[in-house]
């Protein structure tokens, strides 16, 4: 789960880090007076949304103003008006593709006077099974980018869980910053503040970019990304509470009030499968066989027929599906309940595109003749690679 920026700076302000003041705003009428609780004289406007890139990117619409979302206000009338330009538009970035995001939300905040930009974040590495830093003097900049072109310019190490986090963890990210005198004590300080929360938070990954260097000396988190895993929110009620729907995918979050695995992705083929291996050997073998899958969604073991019929209701709201392929291979699951729940999805929402199913093992022959007696239009296979021909040919043609 990820959270605004706004939110996160929340956090990192429980927890000691130094942020810059800021006001959030959801109607442009409140702009002038947030931004008037501030010092100025300059203040930063900031589109919301979950997504990198947000100062390089652009809104689809005119009436947003010049390019970007996030801008310089001189006094609190252009923050205001500004706020206008950006609320209720949709901000392309580099990570949000074509379509963009709605701006719902702007935070506004104090200038900051900067004199050099630096990148740091803690992530889970499934290289270690560790919490690993990352450093960088690139701040400002995709890390990506950097990663790519000057490799050497990033400094990574990982945390020990046995013998924990020691004040030469947080030396470490200071030399690798550059940093000297007062604030390698502020950056061993922010290491160990970052590095309590990234744990007692149950986080995923924590990005300050850019971390910036005050021209008075000072350290400051100038903007900040974090990530929480979904499998711990239920003991962070907290965190839980800062869940943005508007910022999520209507289909991944359909699926997980159902508690189905369910990612979109762009391909033509929708996959509903059972066990997350067999679904990802579904999916590259419909590549293996010319065709793009539209989806990952396991069901789960225990799935029951409504599952399964909310599971094809979602996989049939996706305008990009042109096939649908069933495959399951019934251990705990049984294939006759996986029939009863295409059957009722069918019903209920119909059949526009070519449907191939392919059952094996418990009660395998009841969900063929569950299936076989519907009167659907189904394609039955009889193996997964006679499946994901069947499917690719129907398709494709």
């Amino acid at each position: 789960m990820n959270i605004h920026e706004y939110q996160a700076k929340a956090l990192l302000r429980q927890y000691g880090a130094p942020v810059s003041d800021g006001r959030v705003v959801m109607k442009a009428d409140e702009a002038k007076a947030a931004a008037g609780e501030l010092d100025g004289p300059l203040w930063v406007v900031k589109a919301q949304i979950h997504a990198g890139g947000r100062g390089k990117g652009h809104f689809k619409e005119k009436e947003a103003g010049e390019k970007g979302g996030v801008r310089l206000a001189k006094s609190v009338e252009e923050a205001e008006e500004l706020t206008r330009q950006m609320l209720g538009r949709t901000l392309v970035t580099h990570q949000t593709g074509e379509t963009g995001k709605q701006v719902n939300r702007i935070y506004i905040e104090d200038g900051s006077d900067i004199e050099r930009e630096l990148y740091l974040a803690l992530l889970v590495d499934r290289g270690t099974s560790r919490v690993s830093f990352v450093a960088s003097t690139e701040g400002g900049m995709d890390i990506e980018e950097v990663a790519a072109s000057t490799p050497e310019k990033i400094v990574t190490f990982s945390v020990d869980p046995a013998s924990g986090l020691s004040d030469f963890h947080g030396r470490r990210v200071a030399f690798a910053l550059g940093l000297s005198g007062p604030q390698v004590k502020q950056c061993v300080a922010l290491v160990k503040n970052l590095y309590r929360m990234f744990i007692e938070k149950d986080m995923e990954m924590l990005e300050i970019n850019p971390l910036i260097v005050m021209k008075d000396g000072n350290l400051k988190a100038l903007d900040a990304k974090m990530g929480f895993d979904n499998n711990a929110l239920y003991r962070q009620p907290d965190i839980l509470a800062l869940r943005d729907e508007t910022e999520e995918d209507p289909k991944e979050l359909a699926a997980s009030k159902f508690d189905l695995n369910y990612i979109a992705l762009d391909g033509e083929i929708g996959c509903m499968v059972n066990g997350a291996g067999l679904a990802m050997a579904t999916m590259d073998i419909i590549k293996l066989f010319g065709a793009e899958p539209a989806n990952f969604l396991d069901v789960g073991g225990g799935a029951t027929k409504e599952k399964v019929t909310e599971a094809f209701k979602i996989i049939t709201s996706d305008p990009n599906v042109k096939g649908i392929l069933v495959n399951i291979f019934g251990g705990i699951m049984r294939c006759d309940i996986i029939a009863e729940g295409i059957i009722a999805a069918v019903k209920e929402v119909g059949l526009q595109v070519p449907l191939v199913v392919r059952l094996e093992g418990t009660n395998v022959e009841l969900g063929k003749q569950i299936i076989g007696e519907s009167g659907l239009n189904v394609i039955a296979a009889d193996d997964l690679s006679d499946a994901a021909q069947k499917i690719v040919k129907a398709v494709k043609g």
